[in-house]
Protein backbone atom coordinates (compact mmCIF):
# COMPACT_ATOMS: atom_id res chain seq x y z
CA UNK A 1 0.00 0.00 0.00
CA UNK A 2 0.96 3.60 -0.92
CA UNK A 3 2.15 5.76 2.08
CA UNK A 4 0.17 8.80 1.97
CA UNK A 5 1.33 11.91 0.13
CA UNK A 6 0.88 15.73 0.69
CA UNK A 7 -1.55 17.61 -1.86
CA UNK A 8 1.10 19.27 -3.96
CA UNK A 9 3.48 16.10 -4.50
CA UNK A 10 -0.03 13.99 -5.71
CA UNK A 11 -1.03 16.69 -7.94
CA UNK A 12 1.91 17.16 -9.09
CA UNK A 13 2.66 13.23 -9.76
CA UNK A 14 -1.22 13.29 -11.65
CA UNK A 15 0.46 16.07 -13.73
CA UNK A 16 3.65 14.21 -14.58
CA UNK A 17 0.85 10.64 -15.68
CA UNK A 18 0.11 13.25 -18.20
CA UNK A 19 3.01 14.86 -18.96
CA UNK A 20 5.25 12.11 -19.81
CA UNK A 21 3.36 10.52 -22.62
CA UNK A 22 2.26 14.43 -24.19
CA UNK A 23 5.91 14.77 -24.12
CA UNK A 24 6.15 11.65 -26.51
CA UNK A 25 3.61 13.47 -29.04
CA UNK A 26 6.59 16.24 -29.70
CA UNK A 27 8.36 16.20 -33.22
CA UNK A 28 11.59 14.03 -33.17
CA UNK A 29 13.85 16.87 -33.20
CA UNK A 30 12.23 18.30 -30.26
CA UNK A 31 11.30 15.55 -28.40
CA UNK A 32 15.14 14.70 -27.06
CA UNK A 33 15.87 18.50 -26.47
CA UNK A 34 12.62 20.76 -25.46
CA UNK A 35 11.18 17.76 -24.36
CA UNK A 36 13.73 16.55 -22.29
CA UNK A 37 14.24 19.39 -20.78
CA UNK A 38 10.90 19.49 -19.84
CA UNK A 39 10.53 16.19 -18.45
CA UNK A 40 13.81 16.49 -16.82
CA UNK A 41 12.67 19.77 -14.92
CA UNK A 42 9.27 18.38 -14.10
CA UNK A 43 11.15 14.94 -12.31
CA UNK A 44 13.44 17.74 -10.40
CA UNK A 45 9.98 19.26 -8.68
CA UNK A 46 8.88 15.76 -8.13
CA UNK A 47 12.13 15.37 -6.15
CA UNK A 48 12.31 18.52 -4.25
CA UNK A 49 8.39 17.59 -2.89
CA UNK A 50 9.39 14.46 -2.10
CA UNK A 51 12.72 15.41 -0.45
CA UNK A 52 10.10 18.19 1.32
CA UNK A 53 7.86 15.21 2.48
CA UNK A 54 10.45 12.79 4.29
CA UNK A 55 12.24 15.93 6.41
CA UNK A 56 11.83 18.37 8.62
CA UNK A 57 14.21 21.15 7.08
CA UNK A 58 11.62 21.52 4.14
CA UNK A 59 12.09 25.13 3.35
CA UNK A 60 15.00 24.84 0.98
CA UNK A 61 12.85 21.60 -1.27
CA UNK A 62 9.74 23.57 -1.18
CA UNK A 63 12.14 26.92 -2.66
CA UNK A 64 12.87 24.13 -5.27
CA UNK A 65 10.18 23.14 -6.13
CA UNK A 66 8.64 26.20 -6.88
CA UNK A 67 11.49 27.48 -8.70
CA UNK A 68 11.07 24.35 -10.61
CA UNK A 69 7.67 25.13 -11.55
CA UNK A 70 8.58 28.55 -12.60
CA UNK A 71 11.07 27.31 -14.84
CA UNK A 72 8.46 24.50 -15.85
CA UNK A 73 5.92 27.71 -16.94
CA UNK A 74 8.88 29.21 -19.42
CA UNK A 75 9.69 25.66 -21.09
CA UNK A 76 5.98 25.19 -21.68
CA UNK A 77 5.24 28.23 -22.81
CA UNK A 78 7.80 27.97 -25.18
CA UNK A 79 6.96 24.19 -26.33
CA UNK A 80 3.22 26.57 -26.65
CA UNK A 81 4.55 29.02 -29.04
CA UNK A 82 6.67 26.70 -31.13
CA UNK A 83 3.55 24.95 -31.92
CA UNK A 84 4.58 21.68 -30.32
CA UNK A 85 1.72 21.64 -27.87
CA UNK A 86 -1.76 22.62 -29.06
CA UNK A 87 -3.93 25.26 -27.22
CA UNK A 88 -6.33 22.74 -25.13
CA UNK A 89 -2.96 20.72 -23.79
CA UNK A 90 -0.72 23.68 -23.11
CA UNK A 91 -4.25 25.46 -21.60
CA UNK A 92 -4.00 22.08 -18.97
CA UNK A 93 -0.71 22.19 -18.62
CA UNK A 94 -0.52 25.84 -17.22
CA UNK A 95 -3.66 25.05 -14.86
CA UNK A 96 -1.71 22.15 -13.54
CA UNK A 97 1.37 23.71 -13.35
CA UNK A 98 -0.30 26.51 -11.19
CA UNK A 99 -2.46 24.03 -8.84
CA UNK A 100 1.12 22.50 -7.94
CA UNK A 101 2.02 25.61 -7.27
CA UNK A 102 -0.99 26.85 -5.20
CA UNK A 103 -0.19 23.92 -3.54
CA UNK A 104 3.53 24.32 -2.86
CA UNK A 105 2.88 28.04 -1.52
CA UNK A 106 0.40 26.96 0.85
CA UNK A 107 2.93 24.06 2.69
CA UNK A 108 5.59 26.91 2.28
CA UNK A 109 2.97 29.49 4.47
CA UNK A 110 2.25 26.84 6.58
CA UNK A 111 5.74 25.71 7.18
CA UNK A 112 6.85 28.99 7.57
CA UNK A 113 3.96 29.32 10.33
CA UNK A 114 4.86 26.45 11.86
CA UNK A 115 8.55 27.49 12.19
CA UNK A 116 7.90 31.45 13.57
CA UNK A 117 5.42 29.38 16.35
CA UNK A 118 8.35 26.69 17.35
CA UNK A 119 10.58 29.40 17.77
CA UNK A 120 8.95 32.24 20.15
Amino acid sequence: MARQTGPALEAHYQFLLWLIPTLERFPRSQKFLLGDRIQSTALNVLESLIDATYTRQRSQHLAQANLGLEKLRFLLRLAWELHHLNRRRYEYAVRMVNEVGQRVGAWRKAHHAHESTRSV
